[in-house]
């Protein structure tokens, strides 16, 4: 079949709600600026989104949120309810001790995709992001440590789509020895570190495994300038790992126990838009 040609329309609609998932409100320059949009189209797509109900512009911050409509486009998704039953209680708990934002992200694809974070109770958050926001292999200490420590085919297949998905490392950074050379260095140190060098901010991450299976990464981001490396490494990392390790030994025996469960005893979930809450029948 001849390749079909996308609606560039569309795209663009999509990548909107995508910055709109990321971020608690935004304005029409945020939009433009993240995904390289003339301001005029941007504020276009924005009240298109606001006329078909999808999205609803603050008044006293010309911000734009998402309503509770968006939640209808993913009601045919069935997401990894492990995320929320299991993983966020934990994320929860570390970064309350952490205080510095931590998070959990899953392979999608040519990225990470971020499932939970503590942005929003965290004081020491930069820019709070919400679950949504992908990330890219080659350059996110999420995706370098997911590569890291991915069985050796599953990273080989995984290096042949990043290094061909339009080119996150150019130049020497594109020679696949220099990139599994980094790669060994990560699993020798056992996470990976990534900085932003415009904003001074620093994300780590280590690998999250359930028995010998590698779920994703739990991730800390922080200021360079107030945590060094050496910092991270002695006072943060090993309460990010013991985390990964309580996340994963939790997420066998959720699995465990929800094999065992009759499916009859397991409440189907539907949403009421009326009362605009989770009903459980």
């Amino acid at each position: 079949m001849d390749k079909i040609k996308p609606v560039r329309a569309m795209l663009r609609v999509l990548d909107v709600l995508q910055v709109l998932n990321s971020r608690n409100g935004v304005t029409v320059t945020d939009v433009a600026n993240a995904i390289d949009l003339p301001r005029t189209t941007a504020y276009r797509v924005l009240e298109t989104l606001c006329s078909a109900g999808y999205a609803v512009r603050d008044g006293s911050d010309d911000r734009y949120r998402l309503t509770v409509l968006v939640r209808g486009l993913s009601d045919g998704y069935d997401d990894e309810a492990w995320i929320g039953e299991v993983a966020q209680p934990l994320l929860g708990e570390l970064g309350r001790k952490l205080v510095w934002p931590v998070s959990i992200s899953t392979n999608q694809g040519n990225g990470m995709l971020v499932r939970h974070t503590t942005d929003k109770h965290s004081p020491l958050a930069l820019e709070r992001y919400n679950a949504g926001v992908r990330l890219p292999l080659l350059n996110s200490a999420s995706g370098r440590t997911y590569l890291a420590f991915s069985p050796a085919p599953q990273r080989a297949a995984l290096l042949d789509i990043a290094l061909g998905s339009g080119g996150e490392m150019e130049g020497a950074g594109r020679q696949r020895d220099m990139i599994e050379k980094m790669l060994g260095s990560i699993r020798k140190a056992g996470y990976a570190i990534s900085i932003r060098q415009y904003r001074g901010e620093s994300t780590a991450a280590v690998p999250l495994y359930a028995g010998s299976a590698l779920l994703g990464c739990v991730g800390m981001r922080f200021m360079d300038k107030a945590v060094t490396e050496a910092v991270f490494a002695s006072r943060y990392l090993p309460d990010l790992k013991e985390a990964a390790r309580e996340i994963g030994e939790a997420y066998l025996d959720w699995k465990a126990g929800s094999q065992q469960e009759p499916m009859e005893q397991i409440p189907t979930r539907r949403w009421d838009w009326t009362l605009e809450r989770r009903v459980e029948h």
